[in-house]
């Protein structure tokens, strides 16, 4: 399975307004902290792989970006999750389609002890808010990630590659966005050139 993904740097406000005009689904909001690593035997960064493993806390469950907030911020029902993805390399210039594994573990903590036994080194840590949206079959996110700002993903997972890639691109029209102003540089990436 591919992950079919068009990212674009765009203002959150004027997309929640498009959102709603398509009556888009909002999920949910969360909180998530990436730790990417570098493996022993390869570098990542030059095979233009990856291997996180996130850790979500939800926010919200849905119907607003904000809603089900504590005066503390924090939703009546936090929950937090951890997940571990491998993101192997690009494989289509016009997007950022790659194939993904990924599934959930018990607890991160752990694994990133199972990882640094094994000779995997933390290479870099991502923060982000999430809005997660669906269009259909299509997610859109709207991310606001620390230390890059704010950014638009529309994603679908596909074996069709140029179907998915068309109907992300078709929504990202419908946002109002360019699809030609597009991101293949992931936020780690962007982090660490410094963008």
């Amino acid at each position: 399975m591919y992950e079919v993904e068009v990212k674009l740097r765009a203002d959150h406000a004027p997309l929640r307004e498009r959102l709603d005009s398509l009556d888009a689904d909002h999920e949910r909001t969360v909180e998530q902290v990436d730790s990417y690593y570098d493996a022993p035997h390869r570098e990542f960064a030059t095979t233009d792989e990856a291997l996180r493993i996130r850790r979500v806390t939800q926010v919200d469950g849905g119907n607003g970006p904000d809603d089900a907030t504590s005066s503390r911020g924090e939703s009546e029902n936090d929950a937090t999750e951890a997940r571990v993805t491998y993101k192997g390399p690009l494989v289509d210039d016009a997007s950022k389609t790659r194939v993904e594994h990924e599934t959930g573990v018990d607890d991160g903590e752990t694994l990133a002890d199972v990882l640094d036994a094994l000779g995997f080194e933390p290479a870099a840590t991502v923060e982000k808010r999430r809005e997660e949206y669906t269009v259909g079959e299509v997610t859109v996110v709207l991310d606001d990630v620390t230390g890059l700002g704010e950014f638009v993903e529309v994603e679908l997972e596909s074996e069709a590659i140029d179907a998915a890639r068309d109907r992300c691109f078709e929504v990202v029209r419908r946002l109002g966005l360019d699809p030609d102003d597009g991101i293949r540089t992931s936020y780690l990436e962007l982090l660490l050139d410094g963008d």
